[in-house]
């Protein structure tokens, strides 16, 4: 049996120095208008050195392949998006369903503001997306979600939260995705945000009674 191998996506060497964090600052920033600009199938590392202006070598000394630029600008748009679920999934102050709205309406305008880059940045993902580095940043995510469950249906069986956990993230992302891929207005992201809302908040209703 034949072990599926993987890129290597993990940085080459973190900068220590101000003048090589402002170097890798600028290739990531170069690798973003290259991916918005070229697609993730044209996106090459060659184009990303040229827009830096840098040698290809340079970028090499950080990355080691065109995954790993990928990575690391999915990686920290995946950064983002899990410390904002957990900002809000995790403020006790607020009741469960007060914060599971506040998610929704933050998570779809978040989509619609950065649409073009996600977009890309998915189709970039068969790249990437199963990669040990991968996997674990989306444990974290999980991990919060688990425990806001825990929280909002503390009678559920840990399998019954595990079925609704899922099932309200995936249809974040999917609907999400759909969602943000037509611009719209404020006035529709909140419209759309608080149907959602609407109807997760009385699935855990439901599923609280039973």
């Amino acid at each position: 049996m034949t072990t599926r191998r993987h890129p290597q996506i993990a940085t080459r060497k973190q900068p220590q120095q101000a003048r090589s964090t402002e170097l890798v600052a600028a290739i990531l920033q170069a690798a973003t208008q290259v991916l918005a600009r070229e697609g993730a199938t044209r996106f090459t590392t060659a184009r990303v050195a040229e827009k830096a202006g840098v040698s290809v070598g340079s970028v090499y000394q950080y990355f080691p392949n065109k995954a790993a630029i990928l990575f690391r600008l999915q990686a920290d748009e995946w950064i983002q998006t899990t410390e904002m679920l957990r900002r809000i999934l995790e403020n006790s102050n607020k009741p469960p369903l007060d914060r599971l709205r506040e998610l929704v309406h933050a998570f779809l305008r978040s989509e619609c503001e950065e649409a073009e880059m996600r977009g890309a940045l998915n189709d970039a993902a068969p790249l990437y997306r199963d990669a040990p580095e991968a996997r674990e940043i989306r444990a974290s995510a999980d991990r919060a979600i688990a425990l806001f469950m825990a929280q909002a249906l503390p009678k559920a069986s840990a399998k019954a939260r595990a079925v609704a956990g899922d099932l309200i993230t995936t249809t974040l992302s999917t609907v999400g995705s759909s969602f943000s891929g037509t611009p719209r207005t404020q006035a529709e992201i909140k419209h759309y945000a608080d149907s959602m809302a609407d109807m997760f908040c009385a699935y855990l209703k439901e599923l609280g009674k039973r």
